[in-house]
C-alpha cells in the first residue's frame, strides 16, 4: 500500500502552487487571490480544481503524490494553477477545462498542456463510486450515484442506446442481485 505525502512534502507542493500563482500574476499583471489547497482528494486524480459557488479550492491526492512526488509537483500542480487562472481571468464556466486558454496558461507556466497521466496506481486507495439499477424494455442498466441523483431531482433523463426507451429506476432489481 502505498504511503500519502506528509507535511513537510505538503508544503512543498503548497509552495508550488504559490509560486504558480505569482507566476500567472506576473504574466497577467494583475493580483490572484490565493485559495486553498488541500489534500482530500481520493480515486485516480491526482489533481483537481474545485470550484464550489463563489468558492475555489485546489485538491491533491496525497497517496498519488506519495507514489510519485516529483511527477506530480512538475506536472500536476501547475495543471490545476492553471486552471484557477483561467477561472479567475475569464469567470466562464463554459469555457472547456482543457481548452485553449488553459493551454496557453500552461506553456507560459513552460508545462506540457496534457490533460491526463498514464501512471500505475497499484496500492492507490480507489475510490468505488456506487450504482444503481435502471430498466429499459431490453435490460437492466447501472447508473452512477451521480446520475441517479440528477434522475431523482428531476434534473436529467438517460436513454438506452439500444432501444432508445427511457431508463427506469429499479430499485427491486437490485434485491434480486
Amino acid at each position: 500500500m502505498v504511503e500519502p505525502i506528509g507535511r513537510e512534502q505538503q508544503q512543498l507542493v503548497r509552495r508550488h502552487t504559490a509560486f504558480y500563482i505569482r507566476q500567472a500574476e506576473n504574466i497577467f499583471g494583475r493580483d490572484f487571490p490565493r485559495i486553498p489547497v488541500l489534500f482530500d482528494l481520493r480515486g485516480t486524480s491526482a489533481g483537481m480544481f474545485r470550484l464550489h459557488g463563489e468558492h475555489c479550492a485546489i485538491r491533491y491526492n496525497p497517496w498519488i503524490f506519495g507514489k510519485y512526488f516529483e511527477e506530480n509537483l512538475h506536472d500536476t500542480v501547475p495543471h490545476e494553477v492553471a486552471h484557477y487562472v483561467v477561472y479567475a481571468v475569464y469567470g466562464d464556466r463554459r469555457i472547456k477545462p482543457h481548452g485553449p486558454q488553459w493551454q496557453s496558461v500552461m506553456r507560459r507556466f513552460g508545462a506540457e498542456p496534457q490533460a491526463t497521466f498514464d501512471l500505475d496506481l497499484e496500492g492507490v486507495p480507489q475510490r468505488r463510486q456506487r450504482t444503481h439499477p435502471y430498466r429499459c424494455s431490453c435490460r437492466v442498466h447501472e447508473l452512477s450515484t451521480t446520475r441517479h441523483n440528477r434522475v431523482q431531482r428531476g434534473r436529467g433523463s438517460y436513454q438506452c442506446v439500444e432501444c432508445q426507451d427511457v431508463l427506469v429506476y429499479a430499485p427491486s432489481v437490485a434485491a434480486l442481485n
